[in-house]
C-alpha cells in the first residue's frame, strides 16, 4: 500500500481512568492527530450522534458499562470503524476472544509499551483504507493476492 497522502486521524478513545485517556490523547495529538475522550461508556452514543472519529479505543472494564457490550454498540452503529480494544486486563485469552467476536479489529494490553498500541492502530488503519480502496465499482473485491500485494508496505507511513 502506499502511504497515504493524509498526515491525520480522529480517534475517539473511551476508558473510566482519566490519566489513560489523557496520556492517550496527549501521545496521538503530539503525533499530529486529532482526539477526543470519554471517560463514561455511556455517553458513546450522545458522541457518534454528533461525532465521528476513523478509529475506536476501548476499555474492556469500565464501570455501567463493559468494553464487550460497548463493541457491540459501537458496532451497531459503524460497522467499518475500527475498534482497538486498549486493556489493563493484560492477556485474558478470553476476553480477547470475546472482544474481537463483539468486533474488535485489534486488542493491546496497557502494560505494553505505548509504541505496541501505535503499532496496532497502524495495522487496523492501514487494513480499513484497504478495504475501502479494494472495493471494485460493481460491489465485487479484487483476488486476494492482489490486496496482500498492496496491503505489503508499511502501515507506520499512515500513522507517522
Amino acid at each position: 500500500m502506499k502511504p497515504s497522502s493524509r498526515d491525520s486521524f480522529q480517534f475517539l478513545i473511551i476508558d473510566d481512568d482519566p490519566g489513560i485517556a489523557k496520556f492517550l490523547v496527549t501521545y496521538l495529538r503530539q503525533r499530529g492527530h486529532t482526539c477526543q475522550a470519554l471517560t463514561e461508556g455511556f455517553q458513546t452514543a450522545a458522541w457518534f450522534a454528533q461525532n465521528d472519529c476513523e478509529v475506536a479505543i476501548v476499555d474492556l472494564r469500565m464501570p455501567k458499562v463493559d468494553g464487550i457490550s460497548l463493541i457491540s454498540f459501537i458496532r451497531e452503529i459503524n460497522p467499518k470503524i475500527p475498534i482497538v480494544v486498549f486493556t489493563g486486563v493484560g492477556y485474558d485469552e478470553e476476553k480477547m476472544h470475546a472482544a474481537l467476536h463483539a468486533g474488535a479489529n485489534g486488542y493491546v494490553s496497557k502494560n505494553l509499551p505505548i509504541e505496541q498500541l501505535y503499532c496496532v492502530l497502524a495495522r487496523v488503519l492501514a487494513t480499513s483504507q484497504q478495504r475501502a480502496r479494494c472495493k471494485a465499482p460493481n460491489g465485487e473485491h479484487p483476488s486476494l493476492l492482489d490486496a496482500a500485494q498492496n496491503n505489503s508496505a508499511n502501515a507506520f507511513e499512515l500513522l507517522r
